[in-house]
């Protein structure tokens, strides 16, 4: 069993965590991930502090083991904020702080409610304010992510945060669906992995059916990064861009947000009912370019007990006989 210096921050089995998707509304998955080993993660983001009660409160039902409370300091609400707080979760999950923010005093409010902290970074400076600011993690998260995403990729931005944050440990987030991706997370200095559009495509997961057959039938090509989910939202990410499928919804305003601007009551209006209906083509579905590794739809315990497995055939096989070939020729 691979065990790093992620698991005994963290108090879990496996270096693999969920990540806090504020998009959806999942205990169950959260409670599944973390039974079977990992980190489960709620994405608290545009929870009022009842609904972070009740959804917390759930996830306790499922589970005995650690899980996060997921926060986007941009747009965090101090409401619901304390009432995060007040629960003592286990670990707190932060993201996306503006510039002029003050991160050290979030993260010091979180080590006084008794948990660990982690937080995502989408580039080194980002990394470095966190680990500065205390945190007990670090997510060196790449572009080939879901969702909201910076620009740099996985395999180069990972070994830098390393580098950069030593000792505290990383986790790689970005373009990982299996055990290969956690192995290579691992050589690059990572102490383990973060995984989102994976664990959609599970049996816990809340998302319609037609999406997650959405992600079955991508290729991961068909994703691309835009301004366009949030503009009809809405809402302005402070650095960030969102990687999607590029379905209809995409094509339509793609090179019209001028347009989508003065149409955003209406396009939102739209978009909320294609969700509602399951029409895929028609809403923003936040995926990476992993989903082109993704071709069922298990329960979350066998997606990470298969990455478990996998990552460790990997590094205890195939591995190693490279080295012992290598040597054996000189």
């Amino acid at each position: 069993m691979i065990h790093t210096s992620v698991c005994d921050v963290l108090h879990i089995e496996h270096p693999i965590a969920l990540g806090g998707m504020a998009s959806v509304y999942a205990p169950q998955l959260a409670a599944a991930v973390s039974n079977a080993g990992g980190l489960g993660a709620l994405g608290c983001g545009r929870m009022k502090a009842d609904q972070i009660h009740a959804a917390t409160a759930l996830v306790r039902e499922l589970t005995n083991k650690p899980f996060a409370l997921n926060f986007l300091i941009f747009n965090l609400n101090e409401g619901s904020f304390a009432a995060a707080l007040a629960l003592r979760p286990a670990v707190m999950a932060f993201a996306w702080p503006r510039p002029d923010q003050d991160v050290k005093s979030y993260i010091a409010r979180a080590h006084d409610a008794g948990g660990k902290v982690t937080f995502m970074a989408g580039g080194v400076p980002e990394a470095v304010r966190a680990a500065e600011a205390g945190a007990d993690v670090i997510i060196a998260q790449g572009t080939e992510g879901g969702g909201h995403v910076s620009w740099q990729a996985t395999m180069a931005l990972v070994p830098m945060v390393v580098d950069a944050v030593a000792p505290i440990p990383v986790l790689a987030a970005g373009g990982i669906a299996d055990g290969r991706g956690l192995a290579a997370a691992l050589a690059l200095g990572a102490d383990g992995a973060l995984l989102g559009t994976r664990f959609l495509a599970s049996e816990e997961s809340p998302l319609h059916p037609n999406f997650k057959q959405a992600i079955l039938d991508s290729d991961g090509h068909d994703t691309l990064l835009s301004e366009i989910p949030d503009l009809a939202a809405g809402t302005v990410w402070p650095g960030a861009m969102s990687r999607t499928l590029r379905n209809r919804f995409i094509e339509r305003w793609a090179g019209r947000e001028w347009a989508l601007r003065q149409r955003q009551a209406e396009a939102l209006a739209a978009v909320q009912a294609a969700q509602g209906s399951g029409n895929s083509d028609e809403a923003p579905l936040f995926i990476g370019q992993d989903a082109g590794l993704i071709h069922d739809i298990p329960s979350a315990a066998e997606i990470v007990r298969r990455i478990a497995v996998e990552a460790e055939q990997i590094l205890t096989q195939r591995l190693p006989r490279m080295v012992e070939q290598g040597s054996a020729q000189r």
